[in-house]
């Protein structure tokens, strides 16, 4: 299953290690747009994954 989550924020110790834990057994995948953010990527990514999760 692919796993797409979606940081707004720069995640603290907590949200680190929800973020592990929800992502076990499956391919995870990464995206943060607190920082230079390719959204046409960023589309490309949710249309690829099972699953995606939006983090604050």
């Amino acid at each position: 299953m692919k796993h797409l989550m979606i940081f707004k924020t720069e995640p603290d110790k907590t949200t680190t290690f929800l973020a592990e834990k929800l992502a076990e057994g499956k391919q995870a995948r990464r995206f943060n747009l607190y920082e230079d953010a390719d959204y046409a990527k960023l589309v490309e990514l949710v249309f690829d994954s099972d699953e995606v999760i939006s983090w604050w």
